[in-house]
């Protein structure tokens, strides 16, 4: 991965947006990542990513059926 100082990176958008195109590119202020410039590519396949279910269909439908059956009981622990 890449990195760049803020000021550096203000100066050198354009070849910030060329060295994205291969890597993620970290911008630092005060010695601290502080944002990150990625492709259009990879920032979809990353929103891609986090929009897929974190648990199969199958066992969500089987957690929505217990909630539905012991709603009293689940409500009775959030208490």
């Amino acid at each position: 991965m890449a990195e760049m100082t803020a000021t550096d990176a203000k100066n050198k958008f354009g070849q910030v947006l060329e060295m994205a195109q291969s890597e993620p590119v970290a911008i630092q202020k005060n010695g601290r990542d502080v944002a990150f410039v990625v492709s259009a590519e990879q920032f979809n396949a990353l929103r891609a990513s986090a929009a897929a279910p974190k648990v199969r269909p199958a066992i969500e439908n089987l957690m929505a059926r217990s909630v539905e059956r012991r709603r009293s009981l689940y409500e009775a622990l959030a208490k």
